[in-house]
């Protein structure tokens, strides 16, 4: 099975978490599973941000990225964060590597277009396109790809890509049978109830009634575009439980023989499923 992983930099941020999930995703990929995994790290960036004295400006609630504030999100994510997570991956006794846009044109953007302008939000872009054979050759060869959510334009400038959006249009353009969101809450929430399920045609009412608000408004934006190019099945689940990840990526089968498995998160899903399907889900 092909898998994309999305990790929220929120759940890199503590070591104990990072070792988990790298446990889980070695185990995967021991299966025979061909996965990638991309990461963000937003908060990480904005600290380091800080630190360094550059301000962060805002547009409509996106950053305004210039050449200095690229260059800064290049250095966390591609650099610290990236490092952090292979090295947990490939001590679980999974060889993992870092892959990141430059890498052979891996990941190719454009950049975002905002009020109708082109770049208007400096280095901001939106995936386009990957290197579809460097990574099945990383997967032919026992390795797992790790990649930050950078991407390269025609310009060959590197643009900050939202990671949520960016692991959406792998898994769209890999062709992936699941394409599996860890964040830092149980799953998209309504108050404190962790939803089953959520249909595509739900996301709007979801998002005009504020139930959700956000980070979860990217996620089930971007799950709806992979659900709608053909991502078999995709899931929100909450990282830092205990062997959420496993869960997860083992549902559609666990559903399929006995039904009895706990499965975490929630569902995105292209129409309702059938009476009997949905209690299982809720089960």
């Amino acid at each position: 099975m092909r898998i994309v992983i999305k990790f929220a930099g929120a759940l890199l941020e503590d070591d104990a978490t990072v070792r988990a999930l790298a446990r889980q995703v070695a185990a995967l990929a021991q299966e025979d599973h061909e996965i990638l995994v991309v990461h963000g790290g937003g908060r990480l960036f904005t600290a380091t941000l800080e630190r360094m004295a550059i301000e962060s400006k805002f547009v409509a609630g996106l950053r305004v990225t210039d050449r200095e504030t690229r260059d800064v999100a290049v250095m966390v994510f591609a650099g610290l964060l990236n490092k952090k997570l292979v090295a947990a991956i490939s001590a679980e006794g999974q060889p993992a590597i870092g892959v990141s846009a430059a890498d052979a044109q891996c990941f190719v953007a454009e950049p975002m277009v905002h009020n109708e302008v082109q770049g208007s939000l400096g280095f901001v872009g939106y995936l386009t396109g990957l290197n579809a054979q460097l990574i099945e050759s990383f997967w032919r060869e026992g390795l797992l790809p790790v990649a930050p959510c950078l991407g390269i334009g025609s310009d060959n400038e590197l643009y900050n890509i939202n990671a949520d959006h960016m692991a959406a249009a792998c898994a769209e353009y890999l062709g992936a049978d699941q394409l599996i969101y860890l964040t830092d809450v149980a799953g998209v929430l309504d108050g404190e109830k962790v939803l089953a399920a959520v249909t595509c045609e739900e996301i709007e009412r979801l998002v005009q009634c504020h139930v959700v608000s956000g980070g979860m408004v990217l996620k089930l934006e971007a799950a709806k575009r992979a659900i709608e190019g053909g991502v078999r099945e995709v899931r929100i689940v909450g990282g830092a439980s205990s062997d959420a990840l496993l869960l997860a990526s083992r549902a559609a089968g666990a559903m399929e023989n006995d039904g009895a498995a706990l499965i975490p998160g929630t569902r995105v899903l292209r129409e309702p499923l059938s009476a009997s399907r949905a209690a299982l889900s809720a089960a």
